[in-house]
């Protein structure tokens, strides 16, 4: 066997170790409080992004893109994974994380502009994102080199996946709805691997979030006005 599933299988054994009674609330029934739609980048590490450990308490789903949208033969529909728990687990929050230097923003940026030429699975993906960006790329500064626009549209896409939510009849008006990105470029701080609230329930005003969110306060902030 690969040294890889070797040592992934060791690490496994830590896990189970460590979380042999962890489990016991959660066997048969699950009710997490939050359901987070994260890029599946292998940089982004969703639960230990929140500090997580806890099973039962999120609910993660991954893609590339961080997206909330699935076709289906009605169109675009909220995707059953992130729908799920808001339907059926009594979850009240939904979490669009996006990244800084996102690799599917970025093929969508480069399709939009260039074009690109890759794997039909990959190039469905970026469609599914191409229809959320283009007006995005439309509004971009001339000036900006390719990682900086990147990172702009990288709010662009988690505003638009939120967008999505707010405005899908599937989603329970009760659902708080907020989007994030997280960063580890030192693209918003210093600070890496801090996550930054860009949007909630549709606001964008880091000045209003900030006043009505003064215990984080310092986590609400935007790289881009539009």
């Amino acid at each position: 066997m690969r040294e890889t599933i070797t040592d992934l299988l060791a690490g496994n054994a830590e896990h189970a170790r460590e979380f042999v009674d962890r489990f016991d609330d959660v066997q048969d029934a699950q009710h997490p409080e939050a359901v987070t739609v994260c890029c599946s980048d292998s940089r982004v590490l969703q639960d230990h992004v929140w500090g997580n450990d806890r099973p039962g308490r999120l609910f993660t789903c991954g893609n590339i893109g961080n997206r909330v949208v699935q076709e289906s033969d009605a169109g675009p529909v909220v995707s059953g994974d992130v729908l799920y728990p808001l339907a059926h687990t009594g979850t009240e929050v939904a979490l669009v994380v996006g990244h800084t230097g996102c690799g599917a923003v970025t093929a969508t940026y480069d399709a939009l502009t260039e074009g690109i030429d890759e794997p039909a699975g990959i190039e469905h993906s970026v469609s599914l994102l191409s229809d959320f960006l283009e007006p995005g790329v439309e509004m971009l500064p001339a000036d900006l080199d390719r990682s900086t626009a990147v990172n702009h549209l990288v709010e662009y896409n988690v505003d638009r996946q939120v967008e999505f939510l707010l405005e899908s009849e599937d989603v329970s008006d009760g659902v708080t709805v907020v989007g994030v990105v997280y960063d580890f470029q030192d693209s918003y701080t210093e600070r890496r691997g801090e996550v930054h609230v860009v949007n909630v329930d549709g606001d964008r005003d880091v000045a209003s979030l900030r006043e009505e969110n003064p215990e984080v306060a310092d986590r609400i902030r935007r790289r881009w006005t539009y």
